[in-house]
């Protein structure tokens, strides 16, 4: 039975078990987003195209599939170029579809044509793979290209366009196949490599785990689990991979920022990293902790892109793989011979248990406007056992990775990129993902939240149960703490103060969500409590110590050992 391209486009999605699509409707799209609703997908179209994109990011970290993004032509396509960059540097599958006039139009010799620019060419260095569906008949080579490139090797963004005339024109093509028909799918490690990691194993003193952000985007935390188990070690959090995996809370302590997972790693005699890149915020495996004791420890690496084994480190064990099947390998071959848990690692959950209750203990109180680190406190102690996390935010965050409370199994940020103002577009993605049924917090700082506020309105529309805890400066505030550090105290700040008139839980009542505003520690958790409770999305506007928020930082000296190799 013919159908249409854009018809065609769904069923190669839905092939791939994508049923969610992020975008503002043109001439180029009504066709699409009528039938995809028609089809059952959610259809959501948000307030900028760029959060249309941090959207669908979302969305593939909280399913472990690929994701669908879409841009009309000229301006709109251009706003996804922020969003495509987030997905390369993320490593995040995101398909960003763009509409383009009919080719006879762009061709011509023409100035003053409105809405247009030769947009692929703009784009090529933020994706993947770059493409147009030129003409009708190469849908589905295209549409596969670019998902068979956005998932193989280190998952990314592809770009396609097509140009409006091709959209009405039909197709007679057969069903569309399973994704193996024409890509790798749970591609295994080799069995000579899976023996010799798992000798490696066995003969381990005190080896650890250093688990990445791949971990959670792959939706493998069961799986790491069991191989967890088995080995009775340590879990060590990258600081894009801090969402906790369910039964490993406990043994599970943040790289750099926890004394345990110092410890941990400094003794350890193998290392088994998965899902990460052994990027800056680890040293690269290489450098400050991993100096001590270098000579003793084996490197196993579990990685999907053969052309990452050896560069930011040298590997023992290179296991080429979707980490998906191959952790499942070294578990079944080292399900006859678990290990036993050594005394140390007692010690070090007992350490780490005894810091974050001495953190809860010892954060100044008492204070308005609140302590950040109060805030973060008293934040996450009311954050829901069950919810997902979003953070965003340069103070805020830093506060958060020292003064958490919670352990969620879900933690959304935009770590390696660094891009601000993604937080509320994330937390809206994933509750569109997980279908509004868990609770969401989204802790951010003020800055950061006025990116995509508008996108409070897309919350409130979708009735997603989040809550937004903002620590309100009113300033930039990391950029204050640069100025103080760089000039002193008393220098102009140029450029970093915005107006204290702003009252966020005004605004967030605005677009029909739940407002509170908030300036003492203990009307904190209450709030929140009320805000989950009124059934809207809701805005805690939490005014927080400016001098406390650009000047003590804490764990700021751990960071800056990595944040730009340590040259910032």
């Amino acid at each position: 039975m013919p159908v249409k391209v854009y018809e065609r486009i769904l069923q190669l999605f839905e092939a791939e078990g994508i049923n969610t699509l992020f975008g503002i409707p043109d001439p180029n799209f009504v066709h699409m987003f009528h039938l995809a609703e028609e089809r059952g997908w959610n259809v959501v179209a948000p307030h900028h195209e760029e959060s249309a994109g941090f959207m669908a990011e979302a969305v593939s970290r909280m399913t472990g599939k690929p994701a669908v993004c879409i841009g009309t032509l000229g301006p709109g396509v251009a706003n996804l170029a922020g969003a495509m960059m987030c997905a390369k540097v993320e490593n995040s599958p995101v398909v960003f579809l763009g509409g383009q006039r009919a080719r006879i139009t762009e061709q011509r010799v023409r100035r003053g044509r409105i809405q247009f620019v030769q947009q692929a060419a703009l784009f090529e260095n933020s994706v993947k793979y770059s493409a147009s569906i030129e003409y009708a008949d190469q849908t589905d080579e295209v549409i596969r290209e670019g998902l068979r490139t956005a998932l193989n090797g280190t998952p990314g963004p592809v770009y396609i366009e097509y140009p409006q005339h091709v959209i009405q024109q039909e197709l007679d093509v057969p069903p569309p196949v399973e994704p193996s028909a024409y890509r790798l799918v749970g591609q295994t490690a080799g069995a000579d490599k899976v023996a010799e990691a798992v000798a490696a194993i066995r003969a381990a003193k005190q080896p650890i785990l250093l688990v990445g952000h791949g971990v959670h985007t792959s939706r493998a935390g069961a799986q790491v689990k069991a191989l967890a188990d088995l080995m009775a070690c340590p879990v060590i959090q990258t600081s894009g991979g801090t969402s906790y995996i369910e039964g490993l809370e406990d043994r599970t302590f943040p790289y750099g920022f926890s004394p345990s997972s110092i410890d941990a790693v400094v003794t350890s005699d193998l290392c088994l990293a998965i899902g990460t890149e052994l990027g800056e915020p680890v040293h690269f495996g290489r450098g400050r902790h991993w100096v001590a004791n270098e000579a003793n420890r084996t490197w196993i690496l579990i990685e999907q892109d053969a052309s990452a084994i050896g560069v930011n480190r040298s590997i023992d064990v290179p296991l080429i793989g979707d980490l998906r099947a191959v952790v499942p390998q070294l578990a079944d071959a080292l399900k006859d011979t678990p290990r036993t848990a050594t005394p140390e690692l007692d010690a070090w959950i007992r350490q780490d248990a005894d810091r974050l209750a001495e953190l809860a203990e010892t954060a100044p109180s008492g204070q308005t406007p609140v302590h950040p680190a109060r805030l973060s406190v008293e934040a996450t102690k009311a954050f829901p056992k069950d919810g997902i996390m979003v953070r965003d935010g340069g103070a805020t965050t830093i506060f958060g990775w020292t003064y958490s409370q919670a352990k969620p199994h879900d933690v959304i940020w935009n770590q390696n990129f660094g891009h601000l103002g993604t937080g509320l577009p994330y937390a809206v993605g994933a509750g569109v993902a997980d279908g509004g049924r868990r609770p969401l917090m989204l802790i951010t700082g003020d800055s950061s939240f006025l990116f995509q506020i508008a996108e409070l309105e897309t919350a409130a529309r979708l009735n997603l149960p989040l809550v937004c805890v903002v620590a309100v400066d009113y300033a930039w505030g990391l950029e204050v703490g640069v100025y103080k550090r760089t000039f002193g105290h008393g220098s102009r700040e140029t450029g970093t103060h915005w107006s204290t008139a702003t009252r966020l839980d005004k605004v967030a009542e605005g677009f029909g969500c739940y407002g509170e505003y908030v300036e003492r520690d203990e009307d904190i958790a209450p709030a929140i409590k009320r805000a989950y409770a009124s059934g809207r999305p809701g805005v805690i506007h939490v005014a927080v110590d400016p001098k406390a928020n650009s000047e003590e930082m804490p764990s700021y000296d751990e960071f800056r050992t990595w944040y730009a190799e340590g040259q910032q």
